[in-house]
């Protein structure tokens, strides 16, 4: 475990069987029950919208088999839900294509900045290289914190990412296993910002609630199965 100031990255994982998948873009008896609900319903747009307008985009994302994709060269913009939300664990499957580029922000409230969860092909495409310390490779906190390099990605298949918020505590998940944990709204959380590209956006990441954006970075991404747990 490595630990600085306030900030802790750990690797740690749970029990493959509750992250057992029924139907997609279905909840489960047992997540109806725990309160779970979906944010997309895997053949409409319903509740999401364009990152600058109320409108979702008329072009670069697409719906097909239930499956939420973003095209490639598509021009269609960041899409971000249509509610905000402050405590909760978010849950979503995605899939990369060569070299793709993408993510999944949260406590977004203003020009489609936030905090992301970086989706990222880390072989293929360059970014993975760029930043401090692989700081934006997959599952990191983009330019922030960097995710551990044994993470349990699987290419060319279905992942699940999750994030956790309570408060200023804050958990990247891939396919069951932690791999970032950190605290928000303090001294060390400043100074991670104000060494990175956010460094000129006051108050970046503090807010106490947002919408949550999936990126449209000009690469095929595909999503599903995506649902919050508010608490």
């Amino acid at each position: 475990m490595k630990k600085y100031g306030c900030i802790v990255m750990v690797w740690c994982s749970i029990g493959t069987a509750s992250w057992a998948q029924n139907s997609d873009n279905a909840l489960t008896r047992q997540e109806v029950a725990e309160g779970w609900q979906l944010l997309w319903d895997g053949k409409t747009t319903t509740g999401w919208k364009s990152s600058g307008s109320d409108a979702f985009p008329a072009k670069g994302w697409n719906v097909e088999e239930g499956v939420l994709k973003v095209l490639k060269d598509g021009k269609g913009g960041d899409i971000i839900t249509t509610k905000t939300y402050k405590n909760f664990t978010f849950k979503a499957d995605f899939k990369l294509t060569e070299g793709a580029n993408s993510g999944i922000k949260y406590f977004v409230n203003r020009g489609g900045i936030g905090c992301e969860y970086q989706i990222l092909d880390d072989v293929r495409h360059p970014d993975a290289k760029a930043g401090v310390a692989g700081n934006r490779t997959l599952g990191s906190l983009y330019d922030l914190i960097a995710a551990p390099t044994t993470k349990p990605y699987r290419p060319q298949e279905f992942n699940t990412a999750m994030i956790v918020v309570q408060g200023n505590h804050v958990e990247h998940w891939l396919n069951g296993v932690k791999i970032i944990e950190y605290e928000r709204n303090n001294q060390m959380w400043r100074a991670l910002v104000n060494y990175s590209k956010y460094k000129g956006f006051p108050d970046f990441g503090d807010a106490a609630q947002g919408h949550l954006l999936l990126q449209d970075h000009g690469d095929e991404v595909w999503f599903k199965n995506i649902k919050i747990l508010e608490k």
